[in-house]
């Protein structure tokens, strides 16, 4: 893997974000990472050679700061990682409107907005812009009932990023909702089917098989094709 290539990660403080900086810093990578405090990057601090920013990514004022940070960089790679999994439990008749317009805007409407601010950096012809999705954002899933909030989040983001890549008119670039898989992570929980490694090179394999194609694709961990 050259070490020419560049990734900006956000949200990589644990879990799945973390491993991906590590698998990319494995292969050779340039890796900028972010956390909502750069004072406290919890385990990243331990990944050698990373490049760590500060980020809440709700707020479009910090935004636009990491945008000036990083303006005079190219990245291969931008993965959109951070998101929250929202109340517990999820019973529509007592959740608060507060904490459904949090989970949205964090799952739905923020990546996006950081994607807006950031697309012109990623590499012309070989870049790749990845979502951290879920195969509970495809309306077809029968599963996950009892998250029923998290699930339309999730496929309020698949929505959000068709109608960004419609509006972007951007051909050459390839853009991904990647389902990670079902992950031993905090969200996850224990009794999850594969741990943070299997799941992180596998979408890193995929991510190196996606550039170059272009388009739009909405794919797991083993590059299978999901329905949207």
């Amino acid at each position: 893997m050259s070490t020419s290539k560049n990734a900006l990660i956000i949200g990589a403080s644990r879990g799945l974000g973390l491993g991906l900086v590590q698998r990319l810093r494995e292969d050779g990578w340039n890796v900028t990472a972010t956390v909502r405090d750069a004072s406290k990057p919890g385990a990243l601090k331990d990944v050698a050679g990373v490049r760590i920013e500060s980020l809440e990514m709700n707020d479009t004022a910090l935004l636009d700061d990491l945008k000036q940070r990083v303006q005079d960089e190219i990245f291969d790679l931008v993965f959109v990682n951070a998101g929250v999994m929202g109340p517990l439990p999820q019973d529509l008749e007592t959740v608060q409107d507060t904490q459904i317009g949090d989970l949205f805007m964090t799952n739905a409407v923020a990546p996006i907005r950081v994607a807006r601010r950031l697309v012109g950096q990623i590499r012309e012809n070989t870049g790749v812009l990845a979502f951290m999705s879920s195969g509970l954002g495809s309306v077809t899933s029968p599963d996950g009932n009892e998250i029923c909030l998290y699930k339309a989040s999730k496929a309020a983001l698949n929505s959000m990023i068709n109608s960004f890549v419609v509006e972007l008119q951007r051909s050459d670039l390839s853009v991904l909702a990647m389902h990670p898989g079902w992950v031993k992570t905090d969200m996850g929980g224990e009794n999850a089917e594969i741990d943070v490694l299997t799941s992180t090179r596998g979408m890193l394999d995929q991510i190196n098989e996606q550039s170059g194609q272009g388009g739009l694709r909405f794919i797991n961990y083993k590059g299978d094709a999901l329905t949207w």
